[in-house]
């Protein structure tokens, strides 16, 4: 998945002059979890550290981002209960999913209250720890509206969002012109296809039903633009919340400056 993803470390990319790690972890047919990805992010700071040299992460999804930094308490994964759950909720009709919610209300209210009824994707997780693991899925770590103090120096680059939005849209078209679609198809066709996960990845989902003549190529990137923006919003939201990251404007010609200054300052 390089294209699609931006991978920096695809041919011809500026920033594949670097060493990059944890990226090529699994194969785009393989279920994977953020436990996998903080044991594999473990496992590389000790090396680094172990060669007197700091880690530096960068972008990701915020609960990755959590996961790495705080050192989550994860729960681990119970296939055989979320394949009953799924099968529930398959054959419930419309209202199953507020039926599995309500579950959750009697079973571990706070981690209900914590979740609308309808986002699915968390109710079957958090029931599937619950009824898997015999604990609270709320149980599991201080919570994620908890910010302890980390040795981590934590940066935000602000931009605006018109201009966000509009590079955005550069880069989706840059994608494009690389073979996303090639990319997606390629995927599809081998022998282990897409995983649940990844098939539902944005960009992935869109040009897998262009291919399965679903959707035209530009219904399907207009959606990918739109949830692009919407993901880039989520992802703003969610780190604003944290008081202990340092924001700066992406665009300030001091930039590398600012930011090796505040990491030095808090590295001491």
């Amino acid at each position: 998945m390089d294209v699609g993803t931006a991978k920096p470390t695809r041919p011809g990319d500026p920033a594949s002059r670097h060493r990059w790690a944890l990226v090529d972890l699994a194969d785009a047919s393989e279920e994977f979890s953020v436990a996998r990805f903080q044991a594999a992010a473990r496992e590389e700071v000790a090396r680094l550290h172990a060669d007197g040299r700091p880690a530096l992460f960068v972008g990701g999804t915020g609960l990755y981002h959590r996961a790495v930094v705080d050192g989550l308490d994860l729960p681990g994964r119970y296939p055989e209960v979320l394949g009953r759950l799924e099968a529930e909720l398959a054959a419930g009709g419309p209202t199953a999913a507020v039926g599995l919610h309500a579950r959750l209300v009697e079973l571990d209210p706070v981690a209900a209250g914590r979740m609308e009824p309808l986002n699915v994707r968390r109710v079957l997780r958090a029931l599937e720890v619950t009824e898997g693991s015999g604990r609270r899925f709320s149980e599991f770590g201080p919570g994620l509206g908890q910010y302890r103090s980390v040795d981590t120096v934590l940066v935000g680059l602000r931009l605006d969002r018109a201009r966000l939005d509009e590079r955005l849209g550069r880069r989706l078209e840059e994608q494009m012109a690389e073979g996303f679609l090639d990319e997606v198809r390629r995927l599809v066709d081998l022998p282990g296809g897409l995983s649940r996960t990844a098939a539902q990845a944005i960009g992935y989902k869109e040009l897998a039903e262009v291919l399965g003549g679903e959707t035209t190529l530009e219904e399907a990137t207009g959606e990918i633009g739109r949830r692009l923006r919407s993901f880039a919003r989520r992802q703003e939201s969610w780190f604003r919340r944290d008081p202990r990251i340092t924001w700066f404007e992406a665009d300030d010609d001091d930039l590398l400056g600012r930011v090796l200054r505040r990491w030095e300052t808090g590295a001491r």
